[in-house]
Formats: C-alpha cells, sequence, structure tokens
C-alpha cells in the first residue's frame, strides 16, 4: 500500500475522533420523540445517534444484497462492487454513529498489523530468491 494512502487513512480516522469530541463536547440538542414522551439532553442525543445508525446499517444491508444481486448478475465487476458498497457503507454508518468508532480503530489496527505481515514475508521471499 502507498505511503500516501496510509496518511489518508489515518487522517480520515484522526477527523472522524475529532467530529466525534466536538459532539461530546459542544452537542446540538437532539431531541427525541417516542410514543409521545420528548427525550433529550445527553440521553437524546445517544438515542438519536442510536437509532441513526441503526438505519444506516439496514440501509447498509440493503446495499449489499443488491451489490450482490448486481454482481451475480454483471459478473464482470461484481467482486468490486460489492467491496466498494461494503465499504462505502461501513464509511456512511461510521460517520452516522460516533459510538462505532472504537470498533474502527481496532479494524485498523488489523488491518496495519495485517498489512505489516504480508510486508514481512514479502521482504523474506524475495531475500531467500
Amino acid at each position: 500500500m502507498k505511503r500516501t494512502a496510509k496518511y489518508l487513512f489515518i487522517a480520515t480516522l484522526c477527523t472522524f475522533l475529532a467530529i466525534s469530541v466536538w459532539q461530546v463536547l459542544i452537542g446540538d440538542g437532539i431531541n427525541v420523540n417516542i410514543d409521545g414522551d420528548q427525550i433529550d439532553g445527553p440521553m437524546g442525543a445517544v438515542l438519536g445517534v442510536l437509532f441513526a445508525s441503526g438505519g444506516m446499517a439496514i440501509a447498509a444491508v440493503v446495499c449489499v444484497g443488491v451489490a450482490v444481486f448486481l454482481g451475480v448478475l454483471f459478473a464482470g465487476l461484481g467482486v468490486l462492487l460489492v467491496g466498494g458498497m461494503a465499504l462505502l457503507a461501513l464509511v456512511c454508518i461510521t460517520a452516522v454513529a460516533p459510538l462505532l468508532l472504537p470498533l474502527m480503530i481496532v479494524v485498523a489496527i488489523y488491518y496495519f498489523m495485517r498489512n505489516r505481515r504480508q510486508r514481512r514475508q514479502h521482504l523474506a521471499l524475495d531475500q531467500a530468491v
């Protein structure tokens, strides 16, 4: 992976973290109305973000299902289409729900560790030849 892509990935994660901190510190006064009861304050914000991310998760599942169907139907670029749609859904969910940021940090750590291990294997193969 190129160095600029790694820096862009790290910058994206830092941006999401900054947005999450900004939301926690400043907030925007989310009000949630459940069966006529208005919930506001921190609990309203948490419920609002939770319900929004739930809707985005359902939309992501539907989009990935449509992508799988189109990938099978058009079979040429199906794998790239499914991967791109899943990545887009993941980015949208992460942008809407900062509560999923810790999960994204764990995924990023796994991604970097996996790439480092593969790089070491390639270096070992190059030295053996």
